[in-house]
């Protein structure tokens, strides 16, 4: 294989600051706009790191105090700072941030694993540098999920024999680096009656399948996110499809993102679909095309 910085991907990360004046960053994909804070209306039996809903353009706009959402100490003026407005995972809300303070563009390979200890209550993703200073990736679905978490009902789900079988035959490797977004796939998996892998990163994906390779766990069917740090899923795509024994895997591209903006940079890269999180009935879906492509292909 050749090196993941060969493969790199570029990234741009809007920067911002609480009141501890620690910089933190979001994907840029991820933001619509950004505004000053707007009037809020306060919500009756409303979740406490909600601050209020603001009514942008004739719609409705939960506003999340991002402060409180990741254990930060509250803004000196609770009026005063900006709102990035986000896109993620098919619903728009504000984040309350002390400032804005600039576009920075940097390579997924410079993106670094979140620093070891860091727990499952950390909110963020990964930790990168720019112009010397440490900055923190936010995980921007963890937020979202503490305060709304996604409907998925844990039960078993009803298939027709045919993609019953079907299923039956597809090994599964589900990758995310968001502990969050990976037990919503798990949970969707599990109502399937299906056993599956994980992995945490792509270097540990790639791991797991060279581990399985030639087992009867062999792996035909990859689910991996796409914004990951050191490696994302274009490049893991690509790494895959320049590898012989992994270049016929089927590949879905599981995003928080809008698929629609990334079908062409995912096809480009190698994947054979792409899918917006988090919809469990849409994932079964397109978990059953990718058993019946692998079983026609006799993979």
């Amino acid at each position: 294989m050749s090196s993941n910085k060969a493969r790199a991907d570029s990234l741009s990360l809007l920067l911002f600051t609480l009141r501890s004046g620690k910089m933190m960053a979001i994907n840029l994909l991820k933001v619509s706009e950004i505004i000053p804070c707007p009037a809020l209306t306060r919500l009756p039996e409303s979740h406490p790191h909600v601050k209020g809903v603001a009514i942008l353009r004739g719609a409705s706009l939960s506003v999340i105090d991002l402060s409180r959402a990741i254990g930060e100490q509250p803004l000196v003026d609770p009026a005063g700072g900006c709102l990035i407005v986000t896109d993620v995972s098919r619903s728009k809300q504000g984040l309350h941030v002390q400032a804005v303070s600039k576009i920075v563009h940097c390579l997924t390979t410079d993106i670094r694993p979140p620093p070891f200890g860091a727990g499952n209550k950390s909110f963020i993703t990964g930790v990168t540098q720019v112009d010397g200073m440490l900055v923190q990736v936010l995980d921007i679905e963890k937020v979202i999920h503490g305060i709304a978490p996604a409907k998925i009902v844990n039960e078993s789900v009803h298939l027709s024999e045919a993609d019953a079988l079907v299923l039956a035959k597809a090994k599964i490797l589900v990758v995310d680096d968001s502990q969050v977004a990976l037990q919503q796939s798990l949970i969707t998996l599990r109502n399937l009656g299906i056993h599956c892998h994980t992995a945490r990163s792509a270097k540990e994906a790639i791991d797991r399948l060279l581990e399985l390779q030639g087992t009867a766990e062999q792996i035909n069917v990859v689910v991996s996110d796409i914004e990951m740090s050191e490696m994302d899923g274009y490049a893991f795509t690509r790494t895959l499809r320049e590898t012989p024994d992994f270049q016929d895997l089927y590949v879905l591209l599981h995003t928080s993102l809008d698929s629609k903006m990334n079908s062409e940079k995912a096809s480009a890269a190698g994947a054979n679909a792409v899918l917006t999180k988090f919809s469990s009935p849409e994932l079964t879906k397109c978990l059953i095309q990718a058993a019946r492509t692998v079983e026609a292909q006799g993979i």
